[in-house]
């Protein structure tokens, strides 16, 4: 205990603060008014716009399969970059007709400058195939929208298109909403079809008709001649917007002058490209728009104006035609915000009760009032560390909020002992304070110790979590000030008063408990602390001894680990993946009868309120390919009634066994940051994809006999069947190249490339290829007529070998060598550390002994835990 006539206690920055209250309350006010003003300007987001170490460099190679990507792009592609500094992994991935390469960086590295290098070294590769698109570099980014609205209703996909366009100029009227995108149909196109017999008719080629029409519908600027009026612009103007503004277009002259026109020997379509994914909204055509928020807008204005702008739209939809909100992302920040302003209402409350029982209300007032301006103050320097406003940053204060007015507690505290000892109010809090500011000091610098190295995780993970570390550790720090210089300054100025009949009843309540405590604190743990202090070897010994079998618990295994813990989503999904090729039709039958397995386990529940919508995207991947999604109520109601785990599993019986399907995975937990990535993730790699493919099949039927795993996928498919051909010498002899008959093949069975051009924000793709009913068979393939250099015509299948075969579906490929990667799900998640350990100790060595050059790696969800720990 100080000496009470030391002076030295009146000298000091917290002794100069206490004795002149005005400059306290000024930096209150600036904490309190400067934070509250900085936080009407601190930009608002749903979730932080964050970089990834990452560039992808993807090239469209339409109508080309898998094998053909990689030959032809991908290995260009790697070879161009692998001498790069700054580059970590290539991942790349042949898909057919798209090639894709993203170039993880290594940690520390310029990812802006070595994006630029990578695009100069691709744009230096010669060896593109002719009919590849122009390669696309970015660097990857996380951009999440604010608002999902979806527009549905039983329609032709046109009609659907307009109204989606009309909407999405609607919601941009807003002054608040600026981007909004439309998805969920296929691009535009304007397909012009000639049948065979028009073609021999006038001794045409597709390519030909594609090259008359590339050159007639043009429009071009002319320069421009200067007179003595002024001067005039010249321009051809001879552009087609629409289809049938193509019809007029000449082909052909023919000797006698007249000419064949377009309409004379094709069939024009203005609609959508031909692909086979669409969407449906229960059970209904839809398109999806996704509105964000750019720069400073905040993401409850903007969903709160595109509401409003959909329900002025309503009157305009025709019948049939509805809206429904599929996301609103801003919900889920507006909650963030209501439960950390309840926490510190909370927090208020509970230190003027808590601090109001054991010591007295006035200094319970003061102490409270460090939450407000420890939060308020922090958001002055939020812009300085690049921190928004959004769930990671609310999620920081939340965690602060049980934390920040510790040390303004200890220095209450202290002040409250010294006035109780019977120093007036001034020197009571200039010696309380002045007497812990070293250990409170030492206490916040401990507190922002054990969050900085949350600052320092590397990877994605790193990059989400950075903002807790900066928010808190300034909260902390404002905290400090507020508690030495601040808190002592207003419980120096207070005055013993004359007391009420209640308040003198109440004081006297509350201080004859605080006597009571510390009769407590004296006669009961006073000793119990003194036999502890005496026996310290003995309490060291306990001490280490809880800690030891904490931690060997903890590193046996048998507790488990997980990045992120599982929480349970606000929808049921199921993935589908039928063989690969399966034409459209099948698939869309399994998603009908997923669907109504959905509506019978909810019509089994008796509460139609449980679901909200059902949401089916066909044809992701391709055609085999597609994803239900069950959306359930509110958290509130599904408590209940059934979670969403229930229902998924009663989804999954309902379901049962879907014959011809090759993978049906269901999940309760999608879209939460525990979900990305399967639990049990283990990636091949082998020089030869038939080694791979064994290997795989192994592999999955060894991890399948472990009682905790589910939805177990080898990662192989078969892939389409494929018709190889080669030029015969008969084929030679008529002066046909290998080159032309493929030219005059992909002209008619993809189409030839007429122009692209844009159509208000749509790019708009012409091409002319045949018929569907002249392409839709292997005979029609074979009976396919290819016009020689003399000008006459002859079939496929005299000219060509024709073997049979399979493309790949798909070609995954990681530092220059191909992969193949064995999934599973484990229930429960944590309980993966446990199988995987097993498979590294007991099944893995064998597997690599049984195929020389095999080398495996764990990716997925503990490929995120090695990056981040």
């Amino acid at each position: 205990m100080s000496n009470p006539q030391d002076t030295s206690f009146n000298k000091g920055p917290i002794a100069w603060m206490a004795g002149h209250s005005v400059a306290a309350n000024l930096l209150m006010a600036v904490c309190l008014v400067g934070g509250l003003l900085a936080m009407r300007q601190t930009k608002q987001e749903v979730f932080p716009d964050i970089t990834i170490d990452a560039v992808t460099v993807s090239v469209a190679y339409p109508g080309a399969s898998p094998e053909e990507i990689e030959s032809g792009i991908l290995l260009s592609i790697e070879e161009a970059i692998r001498t790069l500094d700054g580059v970590d992994e290539v991942i790349s991935v042949a898909r057919e007709g798209m090639g894709s390469v993203t170039i993880e960086l290594l940690l520390g590295a310029n990812v802006q400058r070595l994006a630029q290098d990578i695009k100069s070294e691709v744009d230096r590769i010669i060896t593109f195939p002719e009919e590849a698109e122009e390669p696309e570099v970015r660097v990857v980014s996380l951009r999440r929208g604010v608002l999902t609205v979806v527009l549905y209703g039983d329609t032709e996909d046109t009609s659907l298109q307009q109204l989606g366009e009309q909407l999405r100029d609607w919601l941009l009227q807003s002054p608040d909403i600026t981007q909004v995108d439309l998805t969920g149909l296929p691009k535009l196109e304007i397909a012009v079809e000639v049948p065979q017999d028009q073609l021999r008719r006038y001794g045409l080629t597709l390519s030909d008709v594609a090259t008359r029409l590339r050159n007639t519908a043009v429009d071009i600027p002319g320069g421009g001649v200067k007179t003595e009026t002024g001067e005039v612009l010249l321009r051809l103007k001879e552009r087609r917007e629409y289809g049938k503004e193509f019809a007029d277009l000449p082909v052909i002259s023919l000797p006698n002058g007249s000419e064949v026109r377009l309409r004379d020997i094709a069939a024009i379509n203005d609609s959508f490209a031909e692909t086979d994914r669409y969407s449906t909204f229960d059970g209904r055509k839809a398109v999806m728009l996704e509105v964000f928020r750019v720069g400073k807008q905040g993401p409850i204005e903007v969903a709160k104006a595109a509401l409003e702008q959909i329900d002025e739209f309503q009157p305009y939809l025709p019948p049939g035609i509805q809206t429904s909100i599929l996301y609103n992302r801003a919900d889920h920040y507006e909650q963030r915000i209501k439960i950390l302003l309840k926490n510190g209402m909370v927090g208020l409350v509970l230190v003027l009760i808590v601090l109001g029982i054991f010591l007295e209300a006035r200094l319970a007032f003061w102490v409270m009032m460090g939450i407000p301006i420890s939060f308020l103050g922090s958001f002055l320097f939020l812009p300085f560390g690049d921190v928004t406003i959004n769930m990671m940053s609310l999620f920081a204060y939340i965690v602060a909020v049980g934390i920040v007015v510790d040390d303004a507690i200890v220095v209450g505290e202290n002040v409250y002992h010294y006035h109780q000892e019977g120093l007036p109010f001034l020197q009571a809090a200039i010696r309380g304070a002045q007497e812990v500011a070293m250990p409170v000091t030492f206490s916040i610098l401990t507190n922002i110790a054990a969050f900085i190295p949350i600052y320092f995780i590397p990877g994605t993970t790193g990059r989400i979590f950075q903002m807790i570390p900066i928010v808190v550790c300034i909260a902390f720090a404002i905290s400090l000030v507020e508690s030495l210089l601040i808190l002592p300054a207003h419980l120096g100025h207070q005055r013993d008063r004359r007391r009420s009949d209640i308040s003198a009843w109440l004081h006297n309540r509350q201080q004859h408990f605080s006597q009571a405590f510390r009769h407590w604190v004296r006669d009961r743990y006073g000793p119990m602390l003194s036999a502890t202090l005496r026996h310290r070897y003995i309490t060291v010994a306990v001490a280490v001894a809880m800690l030891a079998t904490t931690m060997s618990y903890a590193l046996s295994g048998r507790m488990g680990f997980q990045l992120f813990p599982i929480v349970e989503s606000d929808y049921a999904e199921a993935m589908i993946v039928l063989p690969y090729g399966s034409p459209v039709s099948k698939t869309d039958a399994v998603v009908k009868h997923l669907e109504h397995c959905a509506l019978d386990v909810l019509e089994s529940t008796g509460h139609p309120e449980l679901v909200k919508s059902i949401l089916s995207e066909i044809g992701r991947a391709g055609s085999h390919d597609a994803r239900v999604r069950v959306e359930l109520a509110a958290p509130e109601i599904r408590s209940k009634i059934m979670g969403t785990q229930e229902f998924t599993e009663r989804w999954r019986k309902a379901v049962g066994e879907v014959v011809g399907v090759e993978y049906l995975r269901f999940a309760s937990d999608s879209g939460g940051p525990g979900s990305r990535g399967r639990p049990v993730t283990i990636e091949l790699s082998h020089r030869d994809i038939d080694i791979l493919e064994e290997t795989s099949k192994d592999l999955a039927e060894i991890i399948a006999t472990y009682p905790l795993v589910k939805d177990v996928d080898d990662g192989f498919q078969p892939g389409k069947q494929q018709l190889d051909f080669t030029l015969k010498p008969e084929g030679k002899s008529l002066g046909l190249t290998p080159r032309e008959v493929a030219r005059q093949m992909r002209s008619s069975l993809y189409g030839a490339e007429v122009l692209r051009q844009q159509r208000g924000r749509n790019e708009v793709k012409v091409m002319v290829r045949l018929p569907l009913d002249e392409r839709s068979s292997e005979e029609t393939i074979h009976d396919l007529l290819i016009r020689t250099p003399a000008g006459g015509y002859v079939p496929f299948r005299e000219i060509a070998e024709i073997k049979r075969g399979r493309a790949y579906t798909t070609i995954d490929r990681r530092n220059g060598r191909r992969v193949i990667q064995v999934s599973a799900d484990i229930t429960p998640r944590s309980k993966a550390g446990e199988v995987l350990a097993d498979l590294r100790e007991n099944v893995l060595p064998d597997v690599l002994r049984a195929y020389p050059g095999l080398s495996y790696s764990f990716e997925g969800h503990q490929a995120d835990i090695r990056e981040s720990m």
